[in-house]
């Protein structure tokens, strides 16, 4: 048994039991991070106080929300919105880092698509970044149902409608995730118990597993620049600071984050206090109704994306795109869209492995590869302003443009990086 000695203070006693100090050593003061970053290494702890907030505000809410179809619109616009006392604060919080939250995780993603993070030993650092990012979608659709607002319900019909298509299981998948055979009661209970249990679970425990998934292979630098952390940290601790390419997480690295975090709060607290509007579909604010189907409906800003390539291929495609493939099967649209669909969701998974090029350096070193990055960077953004616009005319050829485009991209990103490898050999000769 260990020796148990006498402690001064609580830090002691808890040391003697828990190991704090070594714990703390571990994780914050000899936990080194590279010097050559600049502020989009913040987006980390930026998303960890967006998702604390969210949380926070949910709990409050939470404390007049009612699951049930008859009460869950009063509850959130009159009980909420009027009568109770910073109601309105807490929902404004919750829904403006709803969005806020999705677009520090997309100049998170892009930021580590740019600098290479994603690459070899850091494989997994992306992946649990990507589950994070499709756990957040599911979390923020399940509550964007719980206003239960035209479109809640609505984009709720239509999303989950998705699933008929499914081969084989379809419509009883539908049935079993809506628990009725439309969106219902049982349908706002199950999206509930999802937005308030299962995926804030879900999301903490993949959030520990990627910040211990940074601790093996390192934080990435602007550079790629290969560190060597043991020789880089041992300089840092014998005092020479100066030279060493390394800083402590805490408090070096982390008094940068705070001050980065400071001025994303600042504007934050603004949005929630002056421009929260952008956050809430004028829609959603009159009640839920099956006998009115709203003239076009669409999901939040983060989905629509993802939402317009889906939607890019249940219209009727233009003459001439098919010629010369009439020997093919005849497959409906619909599906074709939900194999679109489930690609732009499932691709990003696979970077760290479509990427054949063993270099780690930011895009604008790496030839083509910086051509494809702003590539994909703008077809996003063309995605997502088309995903809100009617499915009508010419934006039914510009959206599917953009998605085949998307989908040509990552074709075509193994022959670019295969060829930028084969280059780097000839010169390494």
């Amino acid at each position: 048994m260990a020796e148990i000695k006498e402690t001064n203070g609580i830090v002691d006693w808890l040391d003697e039991r828990l190991a704090v100090r070594k714990l703390a050593k571990v994780l914050m003061t000899e936990y080194w991070i590279p010097k050559n970053i600049n502020f989009l290494w913040a987006m980390g702890i930026v998303l960890m106080v967006t998702f604390m907030l969210l949380f926070v505000s949910g709990l409050m809410l939470l404390a007049y929300y009612k699951p049930d179809v008859a009460l869950a619109f009063d509850s959130v616009n009159k009980t909420i919105m009027q009568d109770v006392g910073l109601g309105w604060l807490w929902r404004h919080m919750h829904a403006v880092g709803a969005s806020l939250i999705f677009l520090v995780i997309y100049i998170h993603m892009f930021t580590a698509i740019y600098y290479g993070s994603y690459k070899k030993t850091r494989e997994i650092i992306w992946i649990t970044g990507m589950l994070l990012f499709v756990t957040f979608s599911a979390e923020a659709f399940s509550g964007y149902m719980l206003p239960w607002g035209q479109m809640s319900y609505w984009a709720a019909t239509v999303i989950t409608g998705l699933f008929e298509n499914v081969p084989l299981v379809g419509e009883d998948l539908l049935v079993w995730l809506r628990g009725n055979f439309f969106v219902a009661d049982a349908t706002l209970t199950r999206f509930f118990m999802l937005h308030v249990v299962l995926l804030p679970i879900s999301i903490m425990g993949i959030i520990a597993l990627h910040f211990y998934s940074l601790r093996i292979p390192h934080v990435n630098n602007q550079e790629g620049e290969e560190i060597d952390f043991d020789e880089e940290s041992k300089k840092f601790l014998d005092g020479n600071k100066k030279e060493s390419k390394v800083i402590r997480f805490f408090p070096d690295f982390l008094s940068k984050d705070i001050f980065v975090l400071c001025i994303y709060l600042i504007f934050f607290f603004l949005l929630v206090g002056f421009s929260y509007n952008f956050a809430m579909d004028p829609i959603n604010f009159e009640p839920a109704n099956n006998l009115k189907t709203p003239a076009h409906i669409y999901p939040e800003w983060y989905f629509l994306w993802s939402y317009e390539i889906l939607r890019g291929f249940f219209f009727d495609i233009p003459q001439g795109w098919w010629i010369g493939l009439d020997f093919l099967p005849k497959i409906p649209a619909m599906t074709i869209g939900l194999l679109a669909f489930g690609f732009a969701n499932f691709i990003f998974f696979l970077l760290p492995f479509l990427d054949r090029s063993k270099v780690v350096a930011p895009a604008h070193k790496r030839g083509a590869f910086v051509v494809w990055f702003w590539l994909l960077l703008i077809d996003m953004i063309i995605l997502t302003i088309w995903g809100k616009l009617p499915p009508e005319g010419i934006n039914n050829v510009i959206g599917f443009i953009a998605s085949m485009t998307f989908i040509g991209l990552f074709i075509a990103l193994p022959i670019i990086t295969i060829k930028e490898r084969n280059k780097d050999k000839r010169e390494a000769k």
